[in-house]
């Protein structure tokens, strides 16, 4: 028989199980900060891919009408075509009176084009509607919509017969604790704690068609 465990022997036998459990608590906290990190990362790539495809959805929309009214859309003259747009989010848009009941006053193309792409940026440049924060609209005209290094840029050379609508909006990065100039500066892109539409998140090209 076994002679029985000494007093001693006991409580070093009870502290090795302590240690155990501490250890095991202190395991099971990074497994469950890993987890919440891992959560919150993925609640940020799911705002981003749905603004991702708020963006593409609108580029579409405004696509068609382009090649609705492509007699219009061909147009490179800008007083002639009102397609072509530079806007952002602290312009606003005057209320069109093509189509309201009330008037009806699509007296021509133009108009109808006008009605369309004020319309579309009222929705757009409408966060509670649009989802978008800080928005930025572009179409023209442009052979080169992608800089040197493959990204996409707001410039357009207003050359070739393809337009290209761009589109982007406020989207954060991984600089969350920057604080002063870095949190603001839109000099580059990634300097701020927000990238300020710096460069388009969404580019389709269109081509409206022919006369």
């Amino acid at each position: 028989m076994l002679p029985p465990l000494t007093a001693s022997f006991r409580c070093q036998q009870y502290g090795f199980s302590l240690l155990e459990i501490l250890i095991s608590i202190v395991v099971l906290s990074f497994g469950v900060l890993g987890a919440v990190g891992l959560q919150a990362s993925a609640l940020q790539a799911n705002r981003e891919a749905r603004m991702q495809s708020t963006g593409v959805r609108f580029a579409d929309e405004i696509a068609e009408l382009l090649q609705g009214n492509h007699s219009i859309a061909v147009l490179k003259n800008a007083t002639q075509n009102p397609y072509l747009i530079n806007r952002s989010s602290g312009d606003t848009a005057t209320a069109p009176a093509c189509g309201i009941p009330s008037t009806n006053a699509c007296g021509s193309k133009t108009a109808i084009a006008q009605r369309d792409i004020d319309e579309w940026w009222a929705r757009l440049n409408d966060t509670a509607r649009s989802g978008l924060s800080g928005v930025r609209a572009v179409i023209c005209f442009d052979s080169a919509p992608y800089d040197n290094a493959g990204l996409p840029r707001w410039d357009c050379d207003n050359a070739g017969s393809t337009l290209a609508i761009k589109i982007g909006w406020t989207r954060t990065n991984t600089l969350r604790s920057a604080t002063g100039a870095d949190a603001t500066s839109t000099s580059q892109p990634n300097t701020g704690a927000f990238d300020h539409a710096l460069r388009p998140g969404v580019v389709i090209p269109v081509t409206p068609g022919i006369l």
